[in-house]
């Protein structure tokens, strides 16, 4: 799906030493499991937002297909976004003062990729059921990390992107994230990549990159 060549983050040129990613080429195919082990201060938000087409403050080249992302037009992110690349940022990006279920609907009801009986399903399934007509902004950070994992999975896509989606989850809530990831990621055909600092979770992986 991505395409990498000699891409540096701008604000990091000075620092780029030895990686997988950074001032090399590389690729990450649609049905491969990515873990990219990222240290702080290495740019993996930066890459991340890179590959979604929210930032372009790098040298080099990423293409998805055989098109530079840098061509693409506001109305070809749209369209990729909503079909074929789904993302769960660190910061979540919740509308805080809409419910849960909301939030979740805001993306669901572009595709109707979900039922609401699959939806209430995925949410029994990550414990947070009972909060689904509760204010986001009225729930703890790992119970939003919860409705940010379904929001991410509400959509049709060939890949899903995913920077610390757990960092305020317990071993035993992310084994249950890890398995219904895996799940959706298997129904879709799907593959991923997950950024992390160190810790690999429960996910399986095709291949290991050092960012």
């Amino acid at each position: 799906m991505f395409t990498l060549h000699q891409v540096v983050p701008i604000p990091l040129k000075d620092q780029i030493q030895s990686s997988d990613i950074w001032a090399t080429s590389c690729t990450l195919e649609a049905d491969q499991r990515y873990f990219i082990a990222a240290p702080s201060g290495k740019g993996k938000t930066t890459f991340q937002h890179f590959l979604y087409g929210l930032r372009q403050d790098y040298s080099g080249e990423i293409k998805i297909g055989e098109q530079s992302i840098k061509d693409f037009k506001a109305d070809d992110w749209a369209t990729i976004r909503q079909n074929k690349l789904s993302i769960i940022f660190q910061d979540l990006r919740l509308f805080l003062d809409l419910t849960a279920l909301e939030n979740i609907q805001l993306k669901n009801k572009l595709t109707n990729h979900q039922t609401d009986a699959a939806i209430q399903t995925m949410a029994t399934q990550l414990g947070i059921d009972s909060l689904l007509d509760k204010k986001c902004g009225q729930m703890s950070y790992g119970q939003r990390q919860r409705v940010a994992i379904i929001r991410a999975l509400c959509q049709p896509f060939d890949f899903l992107i995913m920077d610390e989606p757990f960092s305020h989850l317990d071993s035993s809530n992310i084994a249950k994230c890890c398995t219904l990831i895996m799940e959706e990621c298997t129904k879709n055909k799907a593959g991923y990549a997950i950024a992390s600092l160190e810790e690999k979770y429960s996910l399986i992986y095709d291949h290991e990159l050092q960012l």
